[in-house]
């Protein structure tokens, strides 16, 4: 059975951390285009990062805060969040990709407020 399962989201102050962390099971991560994106309240589902092999892109609204990472022995994919702005402030969803197969997990809440 095909899982996706995020965790790591919470309230953080602006300029804070944090670390994402989605949980595979069913496939093989590193066959899979691993990819996060977000929703913020009245906003529609966007692009964060993602990686496909060695190769990682990022929206240009976070390259240089956010890290995403990916290990395959234990079917993990994280996502490192730096200096992070209320506009961050969203549900963050993890998604796996490859040819017709498209898999999302439940998403996990970040809060960026003082």
């Amino acid at each position: 059975q095909v899982q996706l399962v995020e965790s790591g989201g919470g309230l953080v102050q602006p300029g804070g951390s944090l670390r994402l962390s989605c949980a595979a099971s069913g496939f093989s991560v590193s066959t899979f285009a691993m990819r996060w994106y977000r929703q913020a309240p009245g906003k529609e589902r966007e692009l964060v990062a993602s990686i496909t092999g060695d190769t990682t892109t990022y929206t240009e609204f976070v390259k240089g805060r956010f890290t995403i990472s990916r290990d395959n022995d234990k079917h993990l994919v994280h996502l490192q969040m730096n200096g992070l702005k209320p506009d961050d402030t969203a549900v963050y969803y993890c998604n796996a990709h490859w040819l017709w197969h498209d898999y999302w997990g439940q998403g996990t809440q970040v809060t960026v407020s003082s």
